[in-house]
């Protein structure tokens, strides 16, 4: 499980969680449902989540 150090960092890897680059931002996505999560509109992707190909 991943924890915030309150440093700008993250230790630990998002399990169940992958994120992919869309014209508006960035989208997390639940692995196990596929369902759509958040969408970050800057960008800067979401920390610790593994990037989709």
């Amino acid at each position: 499980m991943a924890t915030n150090t309150g440093n700008g960092h993250r230790v630990g890897a998002v399990t169940g969680r992958s994120q992919i680059r869309t014209p508006i931002g960035w989208v997390k996505r639940d692995t196990a449902s596929g369902k759509f999560m958040d969408v970050k509109a800057d960008p800067v992707p979401f920390k610790g989540v593994r990037k989709e190909k």
